[in-house]
């Protein structure tokens, strides 16, 4: 099964990236996925589910430890045939 998350973290900070968006970064982009987009207001992973589970739990722990007060996010399952043609 192949999961697509998209997340936030807040409090927001339009100056300079605050320590726990840069966490966030990391954790997904050191992560065993297959995609990542990293933007100011949006991010996204997607991957197998034991590799998306993992960085969803690494993320919410570490991000929390650095500051964030809130963490939006939401997971959904993509079919392995839609995967990478815009039925996201």
């Amino acid at each position: 099964m192949r999961l697509r998350v998209e997340f936030t973290t807040e409090p927001f900070d339009l100056d300079e990236a605050p320590a726990h968006a840069v966490v966030a970064r990391e954790v997904v982009e050191a992560a065993e996925l297959d995609e990542v987009d990293v933007g100011p207001f949006g991010n996204t992973a997607e991957g197998g589910a034991d590799a998306v589970l993992t960085a969803v739990d690494a993320l919410l722990r570490r991000s929390l430890e650095a500051g964030a007060t809130r963490i939006s996010l939401q997971v959904n399952v993509v079919e392995e045939s839609a995967a990478g043609e815009g039925e996201r």
